[in-house]
């Protein structure tokens, strides 16, 4: 996996109490679509795509690659986490490990976020030892927010980008959390 360094990818699945953690596969194409045709998804990252867009950009499987686990609730996709090697978008975060993540509405509220990206941080820890892991969000982005702390993101500063303030996080498997 070149994108996050010398770790096999795929893993195998990675299962919590309630959820799976794998690779995309073709039952998940429309809630793929769903996903990031959702007015709700969109709010904080610029708006809805297009369904006939995504319909079109995406006509079989969801396409696989290193860093992108589906979360699966009882054989359905609910999400999706990236742990991806952060390449200029965001000048504090270049080089670094950056952890994103993007549910349905129907899930939100029920804790599967927070069971999930823990479960890839945890892998993450376990693949990369010592190695921290970076994430933004806007400051507008309440629930987003409220994950970060709970995950043990530490708030490294606060910017202006894309119209917006945005929270920007570091979390280390060897900075205690709580």
């Amino acid at each position: 996996m070149t994108e996050l360094g010398p770790v096999a990818w795929p893993p195998a699945p990675i299962r919590t109490e309630r959820v799976v953690l794998r690779e995309p596969e073709a039952r998940d194409r429309a809630a793929f679509i769903e996903l990031l045709a959702s007015p709700e998804v969109g709010t904080y990252l610029g708006g809805p795509r297009p369904r006939d867009e995504l319909e079109r950009e995406m006509p079989g499987a969801p396409s696989r690659r290193p860093g992108l686990f589906i979360v699966d609730l009882d054989g359905a996709m609910i999400g999706q986490i990236t742990l991806t090697r952060e390449t200029g978008h965001l000048r504090q975060a270049a080089g670094r490990a950056e952890l994103g993540y993007l549910f349905l509405p129907e899930a939100w509220g029920c804790g599967y976020a927070a069971e999930a990206c823990a479960a890839a941080l945890g892998w993450f820890a376990g693949a990369l030892p010592g190695e921290p892991v970076v994430l933004a969000t806007q400051t507008a982005n309440v629930r987003s927010m409220r994950l970060a702390a709970k995950l043990g993101f530490i708030e490294v500063e606060r910017y202006e980008a894309y119209g917006a303030e945005q929270w920007f996080g570091v979390w280390s498997s060897v900075t205690p959390s709580g």
